[in-house]
């Protein structure tokens, strides 16, 4: 929870302006924001919840940075998003970008202190005003953290009729799969649905004769046995690479045919990506 956050206006009132002032020169306190104090230098919990001392008591964190507080591994702008009605004023506060939301929030969360908009209200959000690359993503992974269920999204999704980026969304909560394990396989699977594919399976297990799971693929057609994998920086560690070569060698043995593709061809070259798999495909 951090440590205790005072607002100026209670010292003062248990004191005097002048005695706050030099209990903050002498390093008794430790100013957080204007008229926010703390005991001792505040990390960056303390900021927030100092934050939101200043703001609107209907202010909710939202966006990126309320499924950063979930536990979603997005990466920061840099900022601090909260969701306010649009009746409220919107205050001018370093650090903040405001989001005026005409739908009302339902049973917001509240966090350690801070209080959210829902998952799947921020997945939503996020999925009707962010790049289809970026929006995907970042269903799957509220998918997979347990955040929320695909009826959860769906449910929500209905509710954004009529607004800005609502087909996208509407479009990507279908297509969400909780079992993707990373931005670049929910990227991949992407390319090759928008490329007239069908879906892949993520994260197949492939069995040995005594039936345990030898290894498992990023993605694949299980019937007709095609993998595919997204080799990032990890797979160029040598040790890696020897288990990369067993591994290949050992699913060629059991019929499986594998196509393997870079950041390279994900974000320069996703045709090719989706010739190769087509050509794969194709009897």
């Amino acid at each position: 929870m951090g440590q205790e956050l005072w607002r100026g206006a209670d010292l003062i009132s248990g004191s005097s302006r002048q005695a706050v002032r030099t209990r903050a020169a002498g390093g008794d306190l430790v100013r957080v924001r204007r008229g926010i104090y703390a005991a001792a230098v505040p990390d960056d919990e303390d900021c927030l919840r100092a934050l939101f001392l200043c703001l609107p008591p209907e202010a909710l964190l939202t966006g990126g940075s309320a499924l950063r507080r979930y536990g979603i591994p997005l990466p920061g702008d840099g900022w601090v998003h909260v969701h306010l009605p649009p009746n409220i004023a919107r205050p001018r506060l370093p650090g903040l970008v405001v989001h005026h939301g005409v739908l009302p929030v339902t049973a917001p969360v509240m966090l350690r202190g801070v209080p959210c908009v829902p998952p799947a209200r921020c997945a939503v959000d996020l999925a009707r005003a962010v790049r289809r690359p970026d929006a995907l993503p970042l269903l799957d992974a509220v998918l997979r953290a347990g955040l929320a269920h695909p009826d959860d999204l769906q449910a929500e999704v209905c509710r954004h009729g009529g607004l800005k980026g609502v087909r996208q969304a509407r479009e990507l909560v279908r297509l969400a799969d909780g079992r993707a394990e990373c931005r670049q396989e929910s990227q991949l699977r992407l390319v090759l649905l928008d490329g007239g594919l069908p879906a892949p399976e993520p994260q197949i297990w492939v069995y040995d004769s005594e039936g345990v799971g030898r290894y498992r693929l990023d993605l694949g057609y299980r019937a007709k046995r095609i993998g595919i994998e997204y080799d990032g920086v990890s797979h160029l560690d040598r040790d890696r690479l020897r288990h990369d070569r067993d591994r290949a060698n050992w699913l060629d043995a059991q019929g499986w045919t594998m196509r393997y593709f870079t950041d390279r061809d994900l974000y320069r070259r996703p045709s090719h990506v989706v010739a190769t798999i087509r050509a794969a495909l194709t009897p």
